[in-house]
């Protein structure tokens, strides 16, 4: 997993509450169990006219925009179904960040795992963001993760909570397998062990 240190970079401000992971990634593009791919799909129905052509409207649509890794919006985002493509989906697009007032909380703990920074600010600050990158969208967004900032040029800028856990594993890269390699060598070194109690486990067909 890539690690997530300080990202700098153009922030879209889509205003919408309650986005679903329906809206996200729909049912019909679920079938892979590939983690690339789907950025192509992300946001789909709202994103694209039946004819396939884009909405011009949409946010991520507009040239300005269109380069994003900061997505700005409502609050409850990712709520719906569980679905692990939804993050897959955004990352794939090319977003890294999220900032938003609430966040369901399987989408939440799915971000982690899946190097997406999700980052809870009070409506006012959020609102800000969001102005301001309506007004100026060529200026980027900064998110320290180290600092636990997010900065926007000389305008504004302010304070998130992560678990300390979690931070870690965001600024080292480590997802779930990252993890359980950092622990390789007792791994190795219990399993040696036990092959000698209990031989007959790894045992293959003669």
């Amino acid at each position: 997993m890539k690690k997530f240190t300080v990202l700098t970079g153009i922030a879209a401000p889509l205003r919408m509450m309650n986005i679903d992971t329906d809206i996200i990634i729909p049912k019909q593009f679920l079938k892979t169990i590939k983690r690339t791919g789907l950025g192509i799909h992300a946001f789909n129905d709202i994103r694209y006219n039946e004819d396939g052509s884009e909405k011009p409207d949409f946010i991520l649509n507009k040239p300005a925009y269109r380069t994003a890794e900061i997505l700005i919006t409502g609050e409850n985002f990712g709520c719906g179904s569980s679905r692990e493509h939804a993050p897959w989906a955004i990352l794939d697009f090319g977003i890294r960040c999220v900032i938003a007032t609430s966040f369901a909380d399987i989408f939440y703990n799915n971000s982690f795992k899946n190097g997406i920074l999700p980052i809870v600010l009070p409506p006012e600050a959020v609102e800000q963001l969001m102005t301001e990158s309506e007004n100026n969208p060529a200026l980027p967004l900064t998110i320290d993760l180290e600092k636990q900032t997010v900065t926007r040029g000389n305008q504004c800028s302010f304070s998130f909570d992560i678990d300390p856990f979690r931070k870690h594993c965001l600024l080292n890269g480590l997802d779930d397998i990252g993890l359980t390699e950092q622990n390789k060598t007792h791994i190795k070194n219990f399993e040696d062990h036990d092959r000698q109690k209990r031989s007959w486990l790894y045992r293959t067909g003669e």
